[in-house]
């Protein structure tokens, strides 16, 4: 298992593939989102499921709520409200 606390060994690759670029933004891309109102800078993993000039929709893949999604801003770490991503 890939530590967060060292370096990584040579050859460990970080298992997801982000895209960390707001402008490039497409449905299906893996984001790195946050809900800065109650967890800081602390990174979550989500799937984009529609991008719009303003927002975007993001799956936060809950195996126990499937259809479930939230809505962030399009910033190229999208912020979500404590409301939308905890309730």
């Amino acid at each position: 298992m890939q530590s967060f606390a060292t370096p990584s060994a040579p050859g460990d690759a970080c298992p997801f593939q982000f895209n960390f670029d707001a402008a490039t933004f497409k449905a299906g891309d893996m984001v790195s989102y946050r809900v800065s109102e109650r967890f800081g800078d602390m990174p979550f993993v989500g799937t984009l499921l529609a991008v719009e000039a303003d927002h975007v929709m993001i799956s936060p893949n809950d195996p126990a709520d499937p259809d479930r999604r939230m809505r962030g801003t399009r910033a190229n770490r999208p912020d979500v409200s404590a409301k939308e991503a905890l309730e």
